[in-house]
């Protein structure tokens, strides 16, 4: 393939996004974190949509319909003979984020985008090349609707054993009476002695913002067993549902193997009696009663003797065992899938930058 040298200048219209609009409907609403809700009016189709300004400052996503992009946001329109679909991934493997300037408040420019130099392949090739990475994004969303569709299986049968038909003789209680309460913390940054690539799993809050999978095993960072032993972080078992308790209250995902957490957690190890499966879905279903419970003047928190008091009612054995044993085959068929999409984003992330240097020929790629 034949690749020319441009700045994206060339290539591509930036021009900052505009206040939300008020109005109300369903066209998706941009800034820097994605779709942050909907509404009846477009200043955009089919675009590029790059987070501007803040901790999601280089973000980048492809809106294929109308959308309206908002002042947190770039819109970027690739002009002439250029692929939108190809610019999208050559802009997702730019690393934008680590061209921003500021430090508090990081800030991506049109300035800085303009100039950003580049290689680019004729428009036939850019087809091909987007065409690929869209095949494996496509299988990607096609098992995320899989596991949604799973997701709500589960949710309706909760919904149906433990509230439609609740048993008013079922026993009161707290969460304590669900599982076991577990903090974290955070072993001194000052110490790298004290994290590796691969040691003990450790998750923070933005590891669930980032990986938004039901199950997870590792988070960015791992600490080392010194790291471990030089801070009150606990190692949880499989099974644990981690429950964020601030900045912000609520990411819930389940341990896929032992894990670790930082202070930003108040996570729940299960009773083998209770399960799994209970405790996600009731801290899911209970979720606004523990955001009106948390206190904080700076940020609001949920401390752990606030956790351990909320409210919970405790089925009988046999309906909790019936649960379990539905969610059994519906949880491993979503870490299935989860895995599956793991992998799959791996090879594109791979495939990525080779295709964009021309280091793989496109034509070449059999998947």
């Amino acid at each position: 393939m034949n690749y020319r040298e441009i700045t994206l200048r060339e290539a591509i219209h930036f021009k900052n996004g505009k206040k939300r609009p008020t109005s109300e409907g369903n066209i998706p609403v941009y800034g820097g974190n994605g779709v942050l809700g909907y509404a009846g009016e477009s200043n955009y189709e089919h675009c590029i949509i790059i987070g501007r300004v803040g901790a999601y400052c280089g973000s980048v996503y492809l809106e294929e319909g109308k959308c309206w992009v908002s002042d947190n946001a770039i819109a970027a329109v690739p002009s002439g003979d250029n692929d939108t679909k190809f610019f999208y991934y050559l802009l997702k493997g730019l690393h934008l984020n680590e061209r921003h300037i500021g430090t508090s408040q990081p800030l991506l420019t049109q300035e800085i985008l303009n100039k950003i130099n580049c290689e680019v392949p004729s428009y036939p090739d850019q087809q091909r090349i987007a065409e690929l990475l869209s095949s494996l994004d496509r299988k990607i969303n096609v098992n995320r609707k899989l596991n949604d569709n799973l997701e709500q299986q589960a949710q309706s049968c909760f919904q149906e054993l433990f509230v439609d038909n609740a048993d008013p003789e079922w026993a009161t209680g707290t969460i304590s009476d669900l599982g076991t309460v577990v903090g974290g913390s955070t072993p001194s940054k000052a110490k790298p002695e004290y994290y590796t690539e691969s040691g003990i799993a450790w998750i923070t809050p933005k590891d669930l913002s980032i990986n938004k999978s039901k199950f997870i095993s590792h988070g960015e960072n791992d600490i080392t067993e010194l790291g471990l032993k030089n801070s009150s972080a606990a190692i949880m078992p499989e099974g644990t549902v981690l429950f964020s308790s601030r900045a912000p209250i609520g990411y819930i995902a389940i341990a896929a193997g032992e894990v670790t957490t930082n202070q930003g957690f108040k996570s729940v190890v299960p009773k083998p009696e209770i399960g799994t499966p209970f405790v996600y879905f009731f801290l899911k279903n209970t979720l606004p009663v523990i955001e009106g419970m948390a206190s904080g003047s700076t940020f609001k928190e949920v401390s752990g003797s606030t956790m351990k008091n909320v409210p919970a009612v405790i089925p009988d054995a046999e309906t909790l065992a019936k649960f379990s044993n539905f969610c059994a085959p519906i949880f491993a068929q979503q870490r299935i899938l989860e895995e599956q999409n793991q992998s799959l984003a791996a090879l594109r992330d791979n495939l990525l930058p080779r295709l964009m240097s021309g280091e793989i020929d496109v034509s070449a790629v059999q998947l």
